[in-house]
């Protein structure tokens, strides 16, 4: 039997993807042979059965384990979906839900999509698709998405329960795209501060934050606070594109680099429509990588002032190659810098990714987030900025301008505990649903939202709802400690409450007057 040819193919793909011959790089063939032999001893002599596909797989992850923390391998069926949260769709029924037990229950139907086209209902509860059931038998949530989830203009067959009508009613839906938002928030604050949330970078991003932008400068907007807390990143072109509207033209707003990538300058058009508003830029911990090279490219060229912690410091840059299967490596291939030249790449150990991972616990052990007296940084590593010359600092993410700690009194360990375990989500979902036509004849539209949030107060059968619900999950607390927790407890169920009855935009209405990074971020740009 002829050995697989796969890791040849491999090294031909990734030949051919960079656009260089064979003799632009020193290719072992020893190396790539003994990596064939293993597979075909492994596959066909091992004293288990194992398909040549596993022993394959594992040997792709096993290679790449060795290599930065940010390479990786996705199996074919598993590339769809590990790029649809930035490509901007993907295709279903277009629901929102969650889940109170083991039942699907509706909190909205997208607006325009299929759902909604063949009227189904927020509160409206799921319980078979094709005369599965998905009710009553613990499916997971993934196994329940796969169902419900599939090619566009197919039929899907679901059955409804509904509050007030008999029995379970069956509607045969068409699937189609549904978009998917990578802007969690956009509202006025006051008469002329406009705040902005973006959650991801993906190909969508800057035609969302654009209309935003309009949305709010017809408001009246003349400052932008633009909260990239939590940002995970995405693409770097969508990263690219924002920073643009800030820069004039010419401007650098970020650079790559590798050992067999050229330098590669992305530099601002000069088209940019917003390079005279003020904007802030919140960050923290969780901030990375587009969202770093936004917050670089503001920071180093003096055009705005990053408020917050120091950012998670992703500075690698991945690129997809594709296998004869349609699998993927996504492969480190270069890393970006700042323009003041800084790498924001944090230090790391090849194959050591556990080590990695911890970070940001060590940052909390160390005392960087909670007292900026003990931030460490390196003086060898010491740049300016491009325009005003101050100094900044390399060796990892964004350093603020303005540093605001971490205040870990600020939620109790009850607290944790009943977010951890879902108690205040569950419970916000099944008030909601117990209370949903009383909610929305007291809130029937937008403008209602203001009476919400000045006026509205968790009742206390509500909060007894929630207080069963940590009894039920075994948690222990006393008198005391609830009423330590109580305020906290009682602004998440108000903002989850918001969430369902409007959409995110609201919940972060609730949510950001008690977030210190927020409130600082707002003063700072008052302040400019």
């Amino acid at each position: 039997m002829k050995f697989n040819p796969i890791f040849t193919l491999l090294c031909l793909c990734l030949l051919h993807a960079v656009g260089a011959s064979a003799q632009h790089f020193d290719i072992d063939r020893t190396q790539v042979q003994k990596i064939q032999a293993a597979e075909f001893f492994i596959s066909h002599f091992y004293v288990d059965s194992l398909t040549e596909e596993k022993v394959v797989d594992s040997a792709i992850d096993g290679m790449l384990k060795q290599l930065d923390p940010h390479s990786s391998y996705i199996k074919a069926k598993d590339v769809e979906r590990s790029t649809e949260n930035l490509n901007g769709s993907f295709e279903g029924i277009g629901v929102q839900f969650n889940m109170i037990e083991d039942t699907l229950v509706v909190i909205q139907p997208v607006s325009g999509g299929p759902s909604e086209r063949k009227g189904i209902l927020a509160g409206d509860r799921i319980v078979t698709v094709n005369d599965t059931a998905i009710a009553g038998v613990k499916m997971s949530r993934e196994d329940i998405m796969r169902r419900l989830r599939g090619p566009k203009d197919s039929e899907v067959r679901i059955g409804v329960m509904r509050e007030g009508v008999k029995g379970v009613n069956e509607f045969t839906i068409v699937r189609d795209k549904i978009p998917v938002h990578t802007m969690d928030a956009s509202y006025m604050i006051g008469d002329s501060v406009g705040y902005i949330r973006l959650s991801s970078f993906g190909q969508t991003t800057h035609e969302e934050f654009m209309s935003a932008v309009r949305t709010l400068q017809g408001q009246g907007m003349r400052r932008l606070l633009l909260d990239l807390q939590g940002n995970g990143g995405g693409y770097l072109s969508a990263a690219v594109e924002l920073a643009n509207e800030f820069l004039p033209g010419g401007t650098l707003i970020v650079y790559t680099e590798g050992r067999s990538i050229p330098r590669q300058d992305f530099r601002a058009n000069g088209h940019g429509t917003l390079q005279h508003l003020p904007v802030v830029v919140l960050t923290d911990s969780y901030t990375a990588s587009a969202a770093e090279i936004v917050s670089g490219a503001l920071q180093d060229n003096d055009r705005g002032q990053i408020v917050g912690r120091r950012t998670f410091a992703k500075g690698l840059v991945q690129r997809p190659f594709e296998l004869p299967d349609k699998s993927v490596i996504r492969l480190t291939t270069s890393h970006y810098y700042s323009p003041s030249g800084r790498c924001i790449q944090k230090p790391y150990k090849a194959g050591q990714k556990q080590q990695y991972d911890d970070d940001i616990n060590q940052r909390l052990k160390s005392g960087e987030l909670t007292s900026a007296d003990s931030i460490r940084l390196d003086s060898t590593l010491r740049y300016e900025t491009l325009r005003l010359h101050r100094t900044v600092y390399g060796g990892g993410g964004i350093m603020p301008d303005v540093y605001v700690p971490l205040d870990t009194t600020q939620f109790s360990p009850l607290h944790r505990q009943l977010m951890a375990k879902s108690c205040i989500l569950n419970t916000s979902l099944r008030y909601m649903d117990k209370h949903r036509k009383k909610l929305k004849r007291t809130y029937k539209d937008a403008a209602s939202f203001q009476q919400f949030l000045a006026h509205f107060e968790v009742p206390q059968d509500m909060t007894d709802m929630l207080l069963a619900e940590a009894r039920k999950q075994h948690i222990d607390y006393c008198d005391s400690t609830w009423q330590a927790t109580r305020p906290t407890a009682h602004l998440m169920l108000k903002a989850f409450l918001a969430r369902d009855l409007w959409d995110m935009s609201e919940y972060f209405q609730v949510v950001n007057p008690v977030n210190s990074i927020y409130t600082e971020g707002l003063k700072a740009l008052k302040e400019e």
